[in-house]
């Protein structure tokens, strides 16, 4: 065991129960041109934590333990995409539509694919999911379960949609969650913040948040 420093008090880390899970680094939300981009965000900001999500994916795999990644796409057809979900707001795409990486939010498409640098490896399970959280919909609890995990690291984006929904996905099965503070980002600084707090606050209530450098450490005690 390894105890990281982290918010709100040290998490005590199980190296044979634990498991990382890269959520949603997909071309679609971190290059421009994509969906990301299509909606008027900066996409440089989620760009920027490429390389230190890739420092700590990597620092798991050289361990051997598990990985997760998860991709927010759809069905070709769209009948796994709620009209509501489609349909909301005015953007200059929606999901489905034709984008510069192919229909956006598609499985098989480019735009859906993992960014090259953080490209899955044999062995290591990708969940497409339909939604914001990783359980909903999808086999991921039961791949878990099959690997006796019970606690998981979080990277990816974004910090305040799909990382958090599945933080708070997994805390309500009794998963002890620990977010990579460094290895996840938001367009927006302050919606990041906001949800560090609130997965921290009130002792935890939904999991613990620790840096990059801290959570390698313990894996090497």
């Amino acid at each position: 065991m390894g105890s990281i420093k982290a918010a709100p008090f040290d998490f005590l880390l199980i190296p044979d129960h634990v498991a990382l899970v890269v959520i949603d680094m997909q071309r679609d939300f971190i290059e421009p041109g994509g969906f990301g981009a299509s909606l008027g965000n900066d996409v440089s900001r989620v760009q920027a934590i490429v390389p230190t999500v890739a420092r700590l994916l990597n620092g798991f795999r050289a361990r051997g333990l598990p990985v997760f990644h998860t991709r927010e796409c759809h069905l070709p057809d769209l009948s796994d995409c709620p009209p509501a979900k489609r349909s909301r707001g005015n953007p200059s795409l929606r999901i489905g539509d034709e984008g510069a990486m192919g229909r956006v939010l598609i499985k098989g498409e480019r735009g859906a694919e993992i960014v090259p640098q953080l490209a899955p490896i044999a062995g290591e399970l990708t969940i497409d999911k339909p939604g914001k959280g990783a359980f909903y919909g999808t086999s991921f609890g039961e791949a878990l379960a099959s690997k006796g995990i019970t606690q998981l690291v979080f990277a990816g984006v974004t910090t305040e949609v799909c990382v958090q929904t599945t933080m708070r996905e997994a805390n309500d099965r009794g998963f002890e969650c620990l977010l990579a503070t460094d290895a996840t980002e938001s367009y927006f600084p302050a919606f990041k913040a906001a949800a560090i707090e609130m997965i921290v606050a009130q002792g935890g209530i939904v999991g613990w948040a620790a840096t990059t450098d801290a959570i390698l450490e313990a894996l090497d005690v």
